[in-house]
C-alpha cells in the first residue's frame, strides 16, 4: 500500500512540473513586456514634452516675424520723414519652379535642371541667392519661373506639400518625429523650426533643403502665360521676383 501511494505521489509530481524551456520563456516575455511598457511611456512623455517645445517655438518664431514686420515699417517711415527712401536688404531665397519639358534641350541645360532637382515640369525647390546659383539659373531661364517667396508662401508650401526624404524614399511630413530624426542633430525637431531654418536661411540651410523633396505642384490655375516669352513681356519664364508668391498659390 505504501510503495502504490509512493508511485502515485511520484506521478503527480512529475505531471504538475514545468520544463525549464517554457518557465525561461514565460520570464523572457515578462521582461520584453515591461520593456515594451517603459519605452511606450518614454516614447509618450517625450512626444508631450516635444509638442510643449514645439508650441514654445512656434510662438518666439511668431513673435520674431512680427518684430521684422514692424522694423520694416519703422525704417521706411523714418525715411520717408527725411525725404529719403529705404532701400530693403536682397532677399537671400528663391523658389524655382521648372515649367518646360525637354524637347529640344541642350544637354548642358538638362544637367543643370537636374543639378537643381527639377527633373519634372511643375516640381519646385528652395535655393540660396549665391552667385553660383544665379549663373545657373541664367542658362536654364528659359525653362523656369523664379522669385522670392514669402513666409506665407513657405509655410504653405511646407505644410501642404512637404515631404521628406527619409531612406532615399519619399515621405509625408505627417508629424515632428519623422523630422526629428532626420535633422534633430542641427536642431531641427518640429516643423516650425524648419519652416523658419528655410525662411531664414539659416546655418543649416543645406541640410533642411536638401531634407525636403522637391514640390510637386499642380498645373496653374488658368493656365500659364507663353512659355517662349520673358515674364517681363507678358510671358511665364524668368524672374519675377515678388510676383512668385501669386505663381505659387495658383499652384498650391
Amino acid at each position: 500500500m505504501g510503495e502504490e501511494q509512493a508511485l502515485v505521489l511520484g506521478s503527480d509530481a512529475t505531471l504538475n512540473t514545468i520544463p525549464e524551456v517554457i518557465l525561461k520563456k514565460r520570464k523572457r516575455n515578462e521582461e520584453w513586456a515591461l520593456v515594451r511598457k517603459q519605452s511606450l511611456e518614454a516614447r509618450k512623455k517625450h512626444n508631450a514634452d516635444s509638442r510643449k517645445f514645439a508650441f514654445k517655438k512656434a510662438e518666439q518664431y511668431i513673435r520674431e516675424y512680427r518684430e521684422k514686420e514692424r522694423d520694416l515699417v519703422r525704417f521706411k517711415r523714418v525715411a520717408k520723414s527725411e525725404g529719403k527712401y529705404y532701400v530693403e536688404p536682397e532677399a537671400k531665397l528663391l523658389f524655382v519652379i521648372r515649367i518646360r519639358g525637354t524637347n529640344a534641350m541642350h544637354p548642358k541645360s538638362k544637367k543643370i535642371l537636374q543639378l537643381l532637382r527639377l527633373r519634372q515640369i511643375f516640381n519646385g525647390v528652395f535655393i540660396k541667392v549665391n552667385k553660383a546659383t544665379l549663373n545657373m539659373l541664367k542658362k536654364v531661364e528659359p525653362y523656369i519661373a523664379y522669385g522670392y517667396p514669402n513666409l506665407k508662401s513657405v509655410k504653405e508650401l511646407i505644410y501642404k506639400r512637404g515631404h521628406g526624404k527619409v531612406n532615399h524614399q519619399r515621405v509625408a511630413l505627417t508629424n515632428n518625429q519623422i523630422i526629428e530624426e532626420a535633422l534633430g542633430e542641427y536642431g531641427i525637431i518640429c516643423i516650425e523650426d524648419l519652416v523658419h531654418e528655410i525662411t531664414t536661411v539659416g546655418p543649416h540651410f543645406k541640410e533642411a533643403n536638401n531634407f525636403l523633396w522637391p514640390f510637386k505642384l499642380n498645373a496653374p490655375s488658368g493656365g500659364l502665360e507663353k512659355k517662349r516669352d520673358h515674364y517681363v513681356e507678358v510671358g511665364s519664364y524668368g524672374n519675377r521676383e515678388d510676383e512668385i508668391n501669386k505663381l505659387i498659390a495658383r499652384m498650391n
